[in-house]
This record gives structure tokens, C-alpha cells and sequence, in this order.
């Protein structure tokens, strides 16, 4: 029975010839330069996608460096004129703290005689329009002049009435 199993295996299918070698351990013959080449090819496929990922990091890293230098130049920018304008306003407090021109001395003086020949108070808009002096220079006296107060009519809170410091002293 062993015969006729392994006669129907042999007839089963096609039998191998002699000097048949299988695909797997077929030799193949290259040359140095295909085998060299084969592996370029290789490599240059398994390294373009680094390569490209590559490439798009350097294009970030160029469009940040650019973005940090426009901020830079930005903040240097207003660095500049935060310096400015600290300065003037440092002067605009140093021309308020100048002491009173000759003339202004004159109209304080005038002023303060004016005051005194009233009781000491006065409403601002009667004292501008006897020394007649527009509202700006007025405004400007009044501002140099430490020897007064301004406070507004108690009847009229629009108006404003101007009194001598002195007068401020509480009587006995």
C-alpha cells in the first residue's frame, strides 16, 4: 500500500528535474559599481523624506529668525521713544518749576495789591478783566503765583473767587 501512496504523490504533481536549483538559492552576480549602486539608490529613498522634513525645519527656523528680528527692531523702537517722551516730559515739570518771568513778577505784584485793595478776595473774572490780560496769561499768573488760592463762589460754582493766603489764617 506504501507504493501506492507515494506513486500517486510522485504523479500528483510536477516532479522535480535534476539540476533544479529554487529561486531562494539562485546566485546572483553583481558588479562592485551595481552593488554600489543599488545601495545609493537605497539610502537616497530612505533618507529624501529626513532630508525634506529637513528642508521644512530650516525654512521655520529662517521665518522665526526674521520675526524675531522685525520685534526686536519693534522693541528697540519703542525703547526709543518711551526715552522721548519720559524727556519731555521731564521738561515739560522743569518749565512748570521755572520761577516767574520779570513781567510776570510785575503782574503778581499787580495782582497781589489788586487782592489786598479788594479784602483779599476777588473773583478771578473781575481781577483778569481790571489788569486786562487775556484768559491764557491769566491762567499762567495764577499758576506761578504761590500767595493765593482759587476756590469756586459758593453761590455760582462756575464762578471762581481768588484769595490771598494770608487771608486763610483763621482770626481769633
Amino acid at each position: 500500500m506504501t507504493d501506492v501512496v507515494n506513486t500517486r504523490i510522485k504523479a500528483f504533481g510536477i516532479s522535480p528535474k535534476d539540476g533544479f536549483v529554487s529561486p531562494s538559492e539562485q546566485l546572483i552576480t553583481l558588479t562592485i559599481g551595481q552593488l554600489q549602486e543599488l545601495v545609493t539608490q537605497a539610502v537616497e529613498k530612505a533618507i529624501q523624506p529626513l532630508q525634506d522634513e529637513v528642508e521644512s525645519f530650516r525654512a521655520i527656523i529662517t521665518s522665526q529668525d526674521e520675526k524675531i528680528a522685525a520685534l526686536e527692531s519693534t522693541q528697540e523702537t519703542h525703547a526709543d521713544n518711551q526715552l522721548i517722551q519720559l524727556r519731555l516730559i521731564h521738561e515739560l515739570r522743569e518749565a512748570a518749576k521755572k520761577e516767574a518771568q520779570p513781567l510776570q513778577k510785575d503782574r503778581g505784584d499787580i495782582l497781589r495789591a489788586l487782592l489786598a485793595a479788594n479784602g483779599g478776595k476777588m473773583l478771578a473774572k473781575d481781577a483778569r478783566q481790571k489788569m486786562h490780560l487775556s484768559k491764557n496769561r491769566f491762567s499762567e499768573l495764577l499758576k506761578i503765583c504761590d500767595f493765593l488760592d482759587t476756590k469756586p463762589l459758593h453761590s455760582d460754582k462756575r464762578k471762581t473767587v481768588i484769595i490771598l493766603k494770608s487771608e486763610l489764617v483763621p482770626r481769633n
